[in-house]
């Protein structure tokens, strides 16, 4: 790989990650520690990122809502292979919450035509699952975001009032194994706090990028979440962690993708 080209990789990483160490950079490039640090050096001299203490990070404005068709390109195979695992969890007569995640659309796709009810922020969700005439589909309602084609803010919180659920299934922006969960959205948080409130049990669905980081927005502390789905890829101290908190931890191996 030219220099040129992997100083370009390591923007983009940034960007998309906000933020990254020197050590992981060191291991996706198969190159030193210190052609890593050269490599920082000049790109911030270029202004297109930032070090920190021991890696760097965007200087990119981050946008609170990413578009749903970038979020659908993104980490596909550990979605898929994440809502396919999620889809075990539901049962005949199951009435869950299904997020505005793109793994829960995902898991819209490949859920079976059975009696269930699903209540979704998500116009995605709801128009997969309108397919299946065996569903019932309740819509949140309320202030359309239409980057991730959702619905959030006040009306879409108290129609959720009006019911409770077995299930929800959710995903989030980052994961901090201390703070907790938290999205970069504040509507998009608060509505998943109130989804995880609805529930007799959560699971979070997410890749392992998601963990480290901490977003704007606060959603809930790891003791609301019962269990977590997430790809083979989460290290075993982070599964640790999550276990010694009392969250079932479910890692899925790419292998177990369906053929569709």
């Amino acid at each position: 790989m030219l220099v040129a080209e992997r100083q370009q990789k390591i923007v983009d990483l940034v960007n998309l990650r906000s933020s990254i160490r020197v050590s992981e950079l060191s291991e996706i490039f198969s190159v030193t520690e210190e052609t890593i640090r050269r490599d920082l050096e000049k790109l911030e001299k270029e202004n297109k990122l930032r070090r920190s203490h021991g890696g760097a990070v965007s200087v990119q404005e981050k946008e609170s809502e990413i578009d749903f068709s970038e979020r659908e390109i993104t980490n596909v195979l550990e979605k898929k292979v994440i809502a396919h695992e999620a889809v075990k969890r539901v049962e005949n007569g199951d009435r869950i919450i299904l997020d505005a995640s793109t793994t829960a659309w995902y898991m819209a796709k490949i859920l079976p035509n059975i009696p269930l009810t699903v209540i979704t922020n998500s116009i995605k969700v709801a128009i997969e699952l309108s397919k299946k005439d065996r569903i019932e589909v309740i819509s949140t309602g309320g202030i359309l975001l239409p980057k991730s084609l959702s619905y959030v803010g006040p009306l879409a919180e108290r129609s959720l009032e009006n019911y409770h659920v077995d299930k929800a299934f959710l995903s989030c922006k980052g994961i901090d194994l201390n703070s907790g969960l938290s999205d970069s959205n504040e509507w998009q948080a608060l509505l998943k706090r109130k989804m995880i409130e609805r529930s007799n049990k959560t699971f979070l669905m997410v890749d392992s990028s998601k963990f480290g980081y901490r977003e704007f927005s606060h959603i809930s502390t790891l003791d609301h979440v019962d269990e977590m789905i997430v790809d083979i890829k989460l290290p075993p101290h982070s599964q640790e962690k999550l276990k010694e908190k009392n969250i079932i931890v479910t890692p899925v191996d790419f292998v177990d993708k369906p053929a569709s």
